[in-house]
């Protein structure tokens, strides 16, 4: 029986894979800290040999009629990013998948009362909500599996905890498979316009698009630290209205595989809370509870 032995909600701004001299100059001369923070994840868990199976809930990546996991053996070749093809260009990346773990995962569609296929296509785009991650937290780790599965674009809140419930279906279906869970994305989400953004590219919160957006993110990273998902997710409507990335769906389908509402782990920051061109970026990561996910 397989399981989900930890996981996390975490920044993937494209700042991080930056040279440092440049991130250092966009930031009043000093590292941001979301690229420390990952550094000290990396060491803390990824290096580690409590697993075996990343899968990235990926908030660049949507999908229209169904969601998607990759199920290829293997990913390799070289990332330019449409978005932002200055600062991230000809990145490789080479790492296994599990198409094991990915049609489990499918095979539990119907239980849920969603719509779930596995692709294999060697050509399927990958993107850097997966890629900047990867390289921090994955590279010159050849024998970790790397699985993506995309958000749905006409999904609503629900459907996303349904491919959740899935996916800790077709994990625990994956004998011995011990998976970290990664719901890739940002909090509070509006850029500033771009004729403006040039003087917001600090990762100062004082940033933030708004106050009303920067308190909004505080509120919930505190909720995540007292264990309390019940209530990010009781609020869901609330938070809406600060246009969290994605509709904050990489978040929700964790949610859904770790017991929604009945999810009590608590979160560990790794670095600040920080800005990026007006949107709300922070790494917090969840280790599962002795007790369980769920109380």
């Amino acid at each position: 029986m397989g399981e989900i032995v930890g996981a996390g909600l975490l920044a993937h701004v494209p700042t991080i894979v930056l040279p440092e001299a440049v991130r250092w100059e966009l930031n009043e001369g000093k590292e941001i800290t979301l690229v420390t923070g990952l550094k000290e994840l990396r060491a803390d868990v990824f290096d580690s040999d409590a697993y075996d199976t990343v899968v990235v809930l990926d908030s660049h990546w949507a999908t229209t009629v169904e969601f998607v996991v990759t199920a290829q053996d293997r990913r390799a070749g070289l990332f330019t990013s449409e978005e932002l093809p200055r600062g991230m260009c000809r990145m490789p990346y080479d790492y296994p998948g599990d198409p094991e773990l990915a049609r489990n995962i499918a095979s539990f569609a119907d239980r849920h009362g969603t719509w779930i296929t596995p692709i294999d296509d060697a050509y399927l785009p990958v993107y850097y909500a997966t890629i900047n991650l990867w390289k921090y937290l994955g590279e010159g780790l050849p024998d970790k599996k790397w699985v993506t599965v995309g958000v749905c674009q006409t999904g609503d809140m629900e459907d996303h905890l349904r491919l959740g419930r899935a996916l800790a279906d077709g994990i625990a279906a994956t004998p011995g498979r011990r998976v970290l869970l990664i719901a890739s994305g940002a909090l509070s989400h509006t850029f500033w316009p771009l004729r403006e953004l040039r003087d917001h590219e600090s990762s100062d919160p004082a940033h933030i698009f708004t106050p009303e957006a920067r308190a909004a993110d505080l509120e919930r990273i505190a909720w995540f630290k007292e264990g309390r998902h019940d209530k990010v997710l009781d609020t869901m409507d609330e938070f809406w209205k600060y246009k969290p990335e994605a509709k904050f769906f990489h978040y929700l389908m964790m949610a859904g595989a770790l017991g929604e509402q009945a999810c009590t782990a608590p979160a560990r920051q790794y670095g600040e809370y920080e800005n990026s061109i007006g949107t709300g970026q922070v790494h917090l990561w969840f280790d599962r509870p002795a007790s369980g996910w769920t109380q």
